[in-house]
């Protein structure tokens, strides 16, 4: 009997470790199940029927959905609430985890699914406010009731899906991680867009600059760090016509000097991660009418950042990419217009140093007078933990991100500062992208942008009445110039925003002689535009080498874009390049050139070579980049450490670099102030080429094939949470920061678009992934490769729904239940 007793004890016992998650390991017993488990989520043939009718409840009217060879979705739909209700249905059918998870990040509630490893993760983006932006937003778009229907049923779209699921049917990573979903709701949508937001918007340099001003003051910030770069083409041409009478901006106040702050540094996004996109009107291209093309640079992922969808209504026919669980079209076109976006850029997001009664901080001194501070008291559900409780401060500038002396999530966020940010308020981006997607004429174009807030987007433009127009476009504070570039007084509120630049004031050109218009997030305008919006952009390398081939291009057609989106030309190395080699070569500059014969002969021999094109196989790109990131390091380190527990400081900008390198030999600088001897600029690129070459040789050998530049940079697709065997590892391809084809190691274009646009719209387009958010799926990654080479697909555009097509067979029918 004991034995017995014992036996189904172990039995049970099996049975619970096996059905349930410990700690990072999943629950195996259902994971492997053949009932249930992961097994079930491998794509037969006949799981995707060529022909089937689905009941749903909510739905008014059938709906026709048309599938392509790609599994691109084309809905024809009977009415606006319909069409959205089925836009969120297949998304979920395809992306669900995937759009669920991103919005338990944005809300802070990632510890729910995996328990204390994402705690601090869940405080930061509380702390930052994302979901206080959102449920502001929110506020804005469901008052809006085109927006609410939009939002309301494409949510009930959204859980009719999750309703269907079963503990068989739910897709993967729910099973891994041992959760369910939950109800969608509208809130989750706003979420997205937060997190777009705090991606795109969510940084800033403050502190670092706050840092510098103290340490070194007023006239070495305006020296390396001046409002305005050597070399720049900005996106609104210098000298473009104002068609408004600016406002006064506000007057600047007496300087303040932040208190010293020192913090933990963490790796951030690459600096020169941004986007392209151009438009070339009718005069330059081969058909008379414009072309438009959009590539914007993320982190590259599975399932793909971007989901492709075609969505037909009475007055509405739309094609492009959305972000799984934002409704509408993002980035796309119609029959009449095409439209895409990159990041502004602008400085929406300033700190403010308190002044608290006391160490109760339940007061702050403002205008005079203690005024109080709201506390917000955060529930932090911890799987197989107690909730925890999180207090967080508000002021009338917004919340204070840390208040208490730990280390930070970011390195770049103050303690005990109040962070002011746009993504903080309410604004109905939902309704710019629905009004965009039944946009016909250049008057639809700027009255959609005119509700957007957040994340400040280059939104570019054409249509078929031949004009072509790019507005640097969201919700910019009216500033007085430098208002952010360092931490602001939270006391005077005379550092207060003091207002808004009216939206149709902000940067803009439309039908420019050039005959082009294009942005790679470098300065939205010029010294001549009158308003402040920020002092530092991306480099300009990338927007100065598409405008450079577009000048030149005559008779631009699709593949002209597609090529131009494809450039791997640096201009850094073509400006830096032959200098570095001097610095190493020519006597005259105090250089000993190395033996011909010697490890650096033959990698100065080989980038001699070098025509400064970042391919794959190119050995050059794997050197230079080596040895000017080492030259940039050994100039600046010993003047602006970048070290934990030191001050947060920054290096001066590329362009500030490569002037002092280019022109100034006897600047102070140069120096390296931590050693006895006085180094010289030849000393110190030397000193990075062996550096360089050392490196690479131990890592690869001899200079050798081995060193092709794909190898060093090593481009990964990886899964959302890292799971080993569900990316796309080691793609061969070339691109690099500051480079129009930005790939980099974990970074490049999320989506290449091009459209041509005429009686009968073209387009053509692709991103690294595929439809399908299953790993199971053949439809998960089959545009990587299609991708990784530079080309595009032609995109299926159907006029109705019964129009034939070669590449398109299955059809289904979205019924009311």
């Amino acid at each position: 009997m004991l034995k017995a007793l014992l036996a189904l004890a172990a039995c049970v016992t099996l049975v619970w470790m096996l059905n349930t998650k410990h700690g990072d390991l999943p629950p195996f017993g259902k994971l492997l199940s053949p009932y249930r488990g992961f097994w079930q989520n491998g794509e037969r043939p006949g799981d995707f029927p060529d022909r089937q009718t689905l009941a749903l409840p909510g739905l008014r009217q059938p709906v026709t959905v048309r599938y392509d060879d790609h599994r691109v979705p084309h809905v024809f739909a009977q009415n606006d609430a319909d069409l959205y209700f089925a836009q969120g249905y297949l998304t979920a059918r395809d992306r669900l985890w995937q759009m669920e998870f991103q919005t338990h990040v944005a809300a802070g509630r990632l510890s729910e699914i995996v328990g204390p490893a994402r705690l601090e993760t869940d405080r930061f983006f509380r702390r930052m406010g994302l979901p206080f932006g959102a449920a502001n937003s929110l506020k804005v778009m469901m008052a809006d009731p085109a927006t609410r229907t939009v939002l309301e049923s494409y949510s009930a779209g959204v859980n009719a899906y999750i309703n269907q699921l079963t503990p068989a049917t739910l897709p993967f990573e729910y099973k891994l991680l041992d959760y369910r979903p939950e109800p969608w709701l509208p809130l989750k949508c706003a979420l997205l867009l937060k997190y777009m937001a705090w991606d795109l918007s969510g940084r800033t340099d403050d502190l670092r600059m706050s840092n510098i001003m103290r340490q070194y003051g007023p006239a070495v910030v305006k020296d390396l760090f001046p409002d305005y770069p050597t070399r720049e083409d900005p996106i609104v041409p210098v000298g473009t016509p104002l068609d408004f009478k600016p406002l006064t901006a506000p007057a600047m106040p007496k300087s303040f000097e932040a208190a010293y702050a020192t913090q933990q540094l963490r790796t951030e996004p690459d600096a020169d991660l941004g986007s392209n996109n151009f438009a070339v009107s009718g005069l330059k291209s081969a058909s008379g009418y414009p072309l438009l093309a959009n590539d914007p640079h993320l982190q590259l992922n599975l399932p793909s950042i971007w989901y492709q969808i075609q969505l037909s209504a009475p007055g509405l026919n739309v094609y492009g990419v959305t972000i799984p669980g934002a409704p509408a079209v993002i980035i796309g076109f119609n029959e009449n217009v095409a439209w895409g976006v990159t990041n502004v850029a602008a400085d929406v997001l300033d700190f403010y140093q308190l002044k608290f009664r006391d160490s109760a901080k339940r007061e702050y001194w403002h205008d005079g007078h203690w005024k109080p501070v709201r506390r917000v008291v955060e529930r932090i559900r911890v799987r197989g933990q107690p909730d925890r409780l999180d207090t967080v401060l508000y002021t009338h500038h917004g919340p204070v991100v840390y208040d208490k002396d730990e280390k930070p999530f970011l390195p770049q966020t103050p303690i005990g500062h109040a962070m002011r940010w746009t993504a903080h308020d309410g604004a109905n981006e939902v309704g710019t992208f629905v009004r965009l997607n039944h946009a016909r004429t250049y008057a639809d174009y700027t009255a959609a942008l005119a509700t957007y807030g957040s994340p400040a987007q280059n939104f570019i433009f054409a249509d078929n009445e031949k004009d072509i127009a790019i507005w640097p476009n969201g919700r910019f504070p009216l500033k007085w110039r430098d208002q952010g570039k360092f931490i602001l007084d939270g006391t005077d509120p005379a550092y207060d925003w003091q207002g808004w630049i009216p939206q149709a004031q902000n940067p803009h050109v439309k039908n420019p002689a050039r005959g082009f218009v294009s942005s790679a997030n470098q300065f939205s305008a010029g010294p001549d535009y009158p308003y402040y919006l920020n002092w530092n952009y991306a480099s300009y390398e990338r927007g100065h080498r598409i405008n450079q081939r577009l000048a030149a291009m005559t008779r631009v057609t699709p593949d002209s874009l597609r090529r131009l989106q494809n450039d791997v030309l640096d201009l850094n190395a073509q400006l830096m390049l032959p200098r570095m080699l001097a610095l190493v070569s020519d006597p005259a500059l105090g250089a000993t050139p190395p033996a011909a014969t010697s490890p650096e002969g033959s990698v100065l021999a080989e980038l001699r070579r070098w025509p400064y094109q970042y391919t794959a196989d190119a050995m050059g790109p794997t050197i230079f980049n080596l040895w000017y990131a080492n030259l940039v390091t050994r100039l600046w380190d010993d003047d602006f450490p970048l070290v934990p527990n030191g001050p947060a400081l920054r290096y001066p900008s590329r362009d500030r670099t490569n002037t002092l390198i280019l022109n100034e030999p006897s600047s102070p600088w140069i120096d390296d102030r931590r050693t006895p001897a006085h180094e010289t600029l030849s000393e110190l690129a030397r000193q990075s080429l062996r550096f360089a070459t050392d490196s690479l040789t131990r890592k690869f050998g001899p200079l050798s094939s081995k060193w092709r530049w794909a190898a060093q940079k090593s481009t990964d697709v990886l899964h959302l949470l890292q799971l080993p065997g569900f990316g796309e590892m080691d793609l061969d391809c070339g691109g690099g920061s500051a480079i129009v084809n930005a790939t980099t190691e974990r970074n490049g274009p999320s989506w290449r678009m091009v459209v041509a646009l005429g009686p009968r719209v073209r387009a053509y387009g692709v991103y690294p992934g595929g439809q399908s958010g299953n790993p199971g799926s053949p439809f998960y990654n089959n545009l990587v490769e299609t991708w990784r080479v530079g080309q595009l697909d032609e995109l299926v555009f159907l006029r109705s729904a019964n129009e034939a097509n070669p590449r398109v067979s299955a059809s289904w029918t979205l019924r009311a239940q």
